[in-house]
């Protein structure tokens, strides 16, 4: 079975790439066994609680997150880097849980899976 691997890069709501990378992941949930999270850049964003979507018009589906691992989906990394760059502790109450990895570390895991697909 092949191990994918889901790359969060843009912000919660600013698009619709948030939204529809968490549907491709729960689809693919039902067709593979080993399913992994990683939040780079501005990805990390989405892992925030208590986002006010509703104030500019756009569906919450941040909560949608916390059901991951119903889905057996344990596998969720935050990159220490992006987190510091925009002021966030990896002590943060995040969403979901998420194990943080320096980027090098990051990289080496992220390489460990057969494919690759970015939002």
């Amino acid at each position: 079975m092949r191990r994918i691997a889901f790359v969060f890069t843009q912000p919660p709501h600013g698009s619709s790439a948030g939204r529809e990378g968490l549907d491709a992941v729960l689809a693919t949930s039902a067709l593979s066994e080993d399913v992994a999270l990683f939040f780079i850049s501005d990805g990390v964003l989405q892992l925030m609680p208590q986002q006010e979507p509703e104030k500019i018009l756009a569906r919450n589906y941040i909560a949608t997150f916390g059901v991951l691992p119903l889905y057996d989906i344990e596998h969720c990394y935050a990159c220490a880097t992006a987190l510091s760059d925009r002021g966030l502790a990896a002590s943060e109450a995040f969403v979901l849980p998420v194990r943080v990895l320096e980027p090098a570390t990051l990289r080496a895991m992220l390489g460990s899976y057969d494919r690759v697909i970015t939002f």
